[in-house]
């Protein structure tokens, strides 16, 4: 009999939950669970354990929790941090509180600083000994960086700044440098600036490279952590409100009806449905159905959702793959994008074969993009972040961030031709199409654009 400890891993999201607990006991918790909870119990099953605890490191923003759909199916209670904020019930815990399952004890730390109520969980096994030999850190530590203080607005950054400060250096630092350190986001997510590959680590390594634990004093730290933080993901204020008030049971993620190119068509004339096409942006560029907007179906997928598409907007999917139809109907559902209406069955193939209409995005090379980037008739357009474009842009582009681009529309000329660039051709593919959605005739996409740019070392204009 042994410790059960195993991390579940959803990609795009990088989120990471947890399932803790003691097989001899036959127990155990789980910590920070996605909304499709059948993985928990199915390696409960597997492992000979009973899901008894529910923990909620904070009140999370980019995902849907699963923490009532766990409760419904396992009867198990919720425990999560102090705070006002939550609008149902649950066990709210202080520091120094533990749980027990059997021979593990788990022990809250309160460490604010992402969020007012957040919690860590130390970990300790009684055969190794009384020390702890862990800690789950949700989203005040990850792999070279720390949680960002800014997700609440409202002026509270600073002083949530100031207490990430604390929680770092005198709650979890001083933990000592052997603690491994299991966090719940990985490379990829928002809700820190930069977070390194690895899933795990340990308080010594995070000592030595995270530029968070540069010795600082603590109003040196606030300017440091709020300096040059990217714009929060638009969808992140909506899902910290559905996970405070406790999000809807709605069970498994859906199984979509495929839909033939007569019914997708008509479906398509209720003007609050919108047409996701998560085909590559080559192939989106080549052909597709008109006023389709292009996220592909990679792992940026569920954010670039966020950002561009409103919880209440019906959607229908343009797909290559029965495969591909699964797991973009496993992000939304995690996204909390309850109204999937359907997916185009055979992909475009049906909708080519029956001959209904086809629009284009032009595709430039980075070097057919220099041979005319001169010319009057041309508007190059770059849709990256902000501090992207500061740190160097092709001479003369205009900047709209992609997610601002409908708001931006009257800043656009469209007598002229648009040629667009991000950093790989994946956003300035969203905002290609976002224009030909709003009526712009002629666009261009610039595939491997700033990246395939600087490798051909053509003119680089810098602030």
């Amino acid at each position: 009999m042994a410790l059960v400890f195993e991390q579940i891993n959803v990609e795009g999201l990088a989120h990471l939950s947890y399932l803790i607990g003691d097989d001899k006991a036959g127990v155990a918790a789980v910590i920070d669970p996605r909304r499709d909870v059948n993985i928990y119990l199915q390696r409960s099953r597997e492992l000979g354990v009973k899901i008894t605890h529910i923990l909620e490191t904070h009140i999370h923003a980019d995902f849907v929790s699963g923490s009532h759909e766990l409760k419904a199916r396992t009867s198990a209670p919720i425990y999560g941090g102090k705070s006002e904020a939550y609008q149902f019930d649950l066990h709210q815990l202080a520091e120094g509180d533990e749980l027990h399952l059997g021979n593990v004890t788990l022990r809250t730390v309160h460490t604010p600083g992402h969020t007012p109520e957040h919690l860590s969980f130390l970990v300790f096994d009684a055969k190794q000994g009384a020390e702890p030999f862990s800690i789950f850190t949700g989203d005040t530590l990850f792999n070279l960086d720390v949680g960002r203080p800014d997700l609440l607005g409202g002026g509270s950054e600073k002083q949530l700044a100031a207490q990430l400060y604390h929680s770092l250096f005198d709650k979890l630092l001083p933990l000592g440098d052997r603690i491994e350190l299991y966090p719940s986001h990985g490379a990829g997510s928002s809700c820190g600036k930069s977070i390194g590959d690895r899933r795990q680590s340990t308080i010594g390594n995070e000592r030595i490279f995270n530029p968070a634990f540069q010795e600082r004093s603590e109003s040196e730290f606030v300017e440091w952590i709020l300096s040059g933080m990217p714009e929060p993901p638009r969808f992140y204020a909506r899902l910290k409100k559905v996970n405070a008030k406790g999000a809807p049971i709605k069970g498994d993620v859906p199984v979509l009806p495929p839909l033939s190119p007569k019914e997708f068509q008509e479906r398509m004339k209720d003007e609050n449905t919108i047409v996701i096409d998560a085909r590559s942006i080559l192939a989106f560029g080549g052909g597709h159905i008109p006023g389709a907007i292009n996220i592909a179906l990679r792992p940026e997928f569920p954010i670039w959702m966020g950002w561009m598409v409103e919880p209440d907007q019906q959607i229908l999917l343009v797909l290559e793959s029965e495969r591909g139809v699964q797991l973009a109907s496993e992000q939304l559902f995690r996204l909390g994008y309850d109204k999937v209406i359907g997916y185009l069955h055979d992909g475009m193939t049906s909708w080519q074969n029956v001959g209904l209409p086809l629009q284009r995005v032009q595709e430039w090379t980075v070097h057919e993009l220099n041979e005319h980037q001169h010319d009057a008739d041309l508007i190059v357009l770059d849709v990256r972040g902000n501090d992207e474009y500061k740190n160097g842009r092709v001479p003369g582009a205009q900047h709209i961030y992609v997610p601002h681009l409908e708001e931006q529309l009257d800043e656009l000329d469209r007598t002229k031709r648009i040629a667009m660039y991000c950093g790989s051709g994946y956003r300035a593919s969203i905002a290609a199409s976002m224009l030909q959605k709003n009526g712009f005739e002629n666009v261009v996409n610039v595939p491997g654009s700033w990246l395939a740019w600087k490798a051909a070392e053509l003119p680089v204009e810098q602030p």
